[in-house]
Formats: C-alpha cells, structure tokens, sequence
C-alpha cells in the first residue's frame, strides 16, 4: 500500500496572495493553462537542499498533471521517506511555478508525496549522474 500524502502549496504571506486562483481579468490569473513540458522545465529550479541537483535530474518528479483552471499537481518523492526537508522543497517548487511576472507559470500547485515506486539510482537522468560525478559521487 501506498501512503501518499496531498500537499497544498500556496503563495508565501505578505506577497499579496490568498492562495485561491486570481479571477479571470484579474492580476496574476493565466489564461490557458500551463504545458506539462513547460513545468517540468521549471521543475529544474527546485534543487535537493542536501546532494544541490535539481529535483528532476534526480529522478524526484514522478509525474506532472495540469488542470483546466491551471493548478498543477506534482507527483513526487523523496530518497527517503524520513527525509525532513519535504517544506524545502515545496517553497522552491512553489517559488519556481507561481511567481515571476504574470504571476507565474500555474495559479496553484499542490505536491502529491509518493513512496511506490521506491526512489533508486536508476531514476536519476544521465545529466544528474554527471552533476553528482562532478561532486565527488560515484553513480
């Protein structure tokens, strides 16, 4: 069995955000909604506060899923499930998808933490096996 756990990102306080989807017409809303290639491609700002390679170099991302309003939903995991820098990584991940100018790539993100498949070495890409090389690991 599974024990995945729903982890509603929203914007930091003081930056003027509720955490709800601006309104169409309103500041910060996008039209449309974001491509799965586009957020992946984000996803690259999310760095592992402990090995410093990003979160899909390292095989993190298991899935990405946008919806009709533009909230993206992020199936992730972690190299271990004890791991305790899981708010690390949401405030990157959310930094990286709903700031920047117009608001950001998506309105809302919400990381879903997985636990099966079990994260291994196989899951890290070929470009994350030379980054950890170039840190002194060998994979």
């Amino acid at each position: 069995m599974s024990e995945d756990t729903a982890t509603e990102a929203t914007p930091a306080a003081g930056d003027g955000a509720t955490g709800a989807a601006a309104p169409e017409g309103m500041p910060g809303a996008k039209a449309g909604k974001a491509a799965v290639a586009d957020v992946e491609e984000a996803m690259k700002d999310v760095v592992d506060p402990e090995l410093g390679i990003n979160v899909v170099d390292l095989g993190l991302l298991y899935g990405v899923h946008v919806d009709d309003d533009n909230v993206a939903t992020l199936d992730m995991t972690l190299t271990s499930a004890a791991c305790p820098l899981t708010d690390v990584i949401e405030d990157q991940a959310r930094s990286a998808l709903t700031t920047g100018p117009g608001g950001g790539l998506v309105n809302e993100m919400r990381i879903n933490w997985v636990w099966l498949p079990p994260w291994g070495p196989d899951k890290i890409t070929d470009e994350g096996r030379e980054q950890l090389r170039a840190l002194g690991f060998n994979v």
